[in-house]
């Protein structure tokens, strides 16, 4: 819609591990009074597991509305199964553990199907709060295990790399020689990715006060500016 042209490389992907396992009995067995779910991929991991449980009616809590357009795409009927019933009012995993609604003085139980690499933030500001947390790491997020090196070397002729993960920041700084890591601008996500990018040593970090998309894009065309500004100097 800007006008930018974009070239996509995949640095990372998804593997499954054993705690999947156990979702859908969980599921079936349990009445979880809320369901968080923190990202994309988190959300495409537990719906396929729902499925495979019988799509039990849930009630869920998402970080943000990437993670919550996931649950837009299931069908009718299974869909009326899916209470999507939370956002926070920023899309951080700290702000929906200070967030999330409580029933009154009940001690409410909560499953939490995560990446292995999360932080254990939402666990543990839930639990202070006095909710009774079930984390299952479902998925692992690694480097992939071929880059395109042709694609690589114009990657890094690029003025501005925009990340939405710290692994895959993580995957680009092993990439790319040390020389290179003050060569283009990093549009991030949000502000954990970039601080993420900032202990890697990479400069020119970007990152939205709010996360999610328009954020996103709005720090893509923000550096862009300033990279034309000093070349017109």
């Amino acid at each position: 819609m800007h006008g930018i042209n974009c070239l996509e490389l995949p640095l990372i992907q998804h593997t499954h591990l054993s705690d999947l396992d156990l979702l859908p009995s969980m599921l079936c067995q349990n009445n979880f009074d809320w369901i968080v779910i923190t990202s994309p991929e988190a959300g495409l991991v537990f719906l396929d597991a729902w499925k495979v449980a019988g799509t039990p009616n849930v009630r869920i809590a998402v970080v943000g509305v990437g993670t919550a357009s996931i649950f837009d795409k299931v069908s009718w009927p299974s869909k009326q199964c899916l209470d999507v019933a939370f956002a926070p009012s920023k899309a951080t995993g700290k702000v929906l553990a200070l967030e999330l609604p409580k029933h009154g003085n009940e001690r409410c139980t909560v499953l939490y199907p995560a990446s292995a690499k999360a932080s254990g933030e939402i666990e543990e500001g839930l639990s202070k709060r006095g909710f009774a947390v079930t984390r299952l790491n479902t998925y692992n997020t690694v480097p992939v295990q071929h880059v395109d090196m042709d694609l690589l070397r114009v990657a890094l002729c690029t003025p501005v790399v925009a990340v939405a993960s710290p692994s895959a920041i993580h995957t680009w700084a092993n990439l790319i020689p040390p020389a290179e890591k003050q060569g283009n601008a990093i549009a991030c996500i949000g502000e954990t990715t970039a601080l993420a990018a900032k202990k890697l040593g990479l400069r020119n970090v970007y990152f939205p006060k709010n996360p999610g998309l328009d954020g996103w894009v709005d720090c893509i065309l923000q550096a862009l500016g300033v990279l034309e500004e000093v070349q017109n100097l």
